[in-house]
């Protein structure tokens, strides 16, 4: 593992669309941001009330249903933050602010890709400070009905195992192991799609949910057959955006992570509980910087969980 110099964007760059539950339109604009910033969502256009920044970590994840929601103490205010905070992740991007004028990141076309290409339209740039890493040190697990997770050490660099298994024959079991870097990233997960079936929509659009979902942003099956005319991206497209999901999720850790992710039937809410896991015990986490790989450290030394002045964190809710 190469430690490296933290990075930001060079310029600004933005998107547009519309969110896939709420269906509202909105504008989002990556923007550079000091070293040791993090990720921060800058959300505007809040009828009369001042813009309202928003950190992406665990104490600001609000809700976990369908999709990762961020707010503060006056209630949710970005819902859908996974696939803009994966193609940060995926790409190495350790500062930004993510400015947003409306209730929910676009979905774009249901994949991080549009994203990923906003960064690349922006350009990454390195900062002086030195990039920091959360190392697994001990496995944490969660399980809860039929599903797995878990955090192991690892000493390559970060890497994800996830099984998916569906009722729908047309998903069924799939599997994808990969070591994540930035091109593995555009070259097998940035384009998967969020994907559903049809026997669920109805019961999605009576919570309220999937109200802006269409063919053009979700892969959608039915019992006998995929509806959208173009076809998969991957033959196991499903298998791949759940490890998008899950790069997504885990990205609120606040500093990437050193470590194994292994996922069986899971989802937003198992990485979240995964996750929050890890934090919660301080003898499985270290903060790996610089110094750290000349001298060893303790766990207690890291102390109190917090990083960089904040509480180490998690992330949000179940979107497919």
């Amino acid at each position: 593992m190469k430690v490296g110099k933290q990075t930001t964007l060079r310029v600004d760059a933005s998107v547009a669309g519309i969110g896939v539950h709420s269906g509202l339109p909105a504008t989002l604009t990556l923007h550079p941001a000091d070293a040791d910033t993090g990720i921060v969502f800058l959300r505007t256009g809040l009828d009369g009330r001042p813009d309202c920044e928003i950190r992406a970590d665990v104490r600001a994840v609000t809700a976990t249903e369908f999709a990762t929601v961020l707010g503060d103490h006056s209630g949710p205010l970005c819902s859908t933050a996974e696939h803009v905070l994966a193609a940060l992740a995926g790409l190495g991007v350790d500062n930004a602010v993510v400015e947003i004028d409306g209730p929910e990141v676009p979905i774009m076309d249901g994949s991080a890709e549009p994203f990923v290409a906003a960064i690349d339209q922006a350009g990454i740039v390195t900062v002086s400070a030195p990039r920091r890493f959360i190392e697994v040190l001990k496995p944490v697990r969660v399980m809860r009905d039929s599903s797995l997770g878990e955090l192991r050490p690892y000493g390559r660099g970060f890497r994800l195992e996830i099984e998916i298994d569906f009722d729908n024959p047309l998903i069924g079991h799939q599997a994808l192991a990969l070591d994540l870097d930035p091109a593995t990233f555009r070259r097998e997960i940035a384009r998967a799609r969020t994907f559903g079936c049809m026997n669920d929509v109805a019961r999605l659009w009576s919570s309220g949910f999937s109200l802006g979902a269409s063919f053009e942003n979700t892969v959608v099956f039915d019992e006998t057959r995929l509806l959208n005319p173009e076809g998969l991206r991957y033959s196991d497209e499903c298998a791949r955006h759940k490890v998008l999901d899950a790069v997504g999720d885990l990205a609120l850790a606040g500093l990437p992570l050193l470590g194994i992710y292994r996922s069986l039937r899971g989802g937003h809410k198992l990485n979240h509980a995964v996750l929050t896991a890890l934090m919660a015990d301080r003898s499985a986490w270290r903060v790996l910087e610089p110094e750290t790989a000349r001298r060893s450290r303790t766990p207690a030394e890291v102390g109190s969980g917090m990083i960089g002045g904040m509480i180490a964190p998690a992330y949000g809710p179940d979107l497919s």
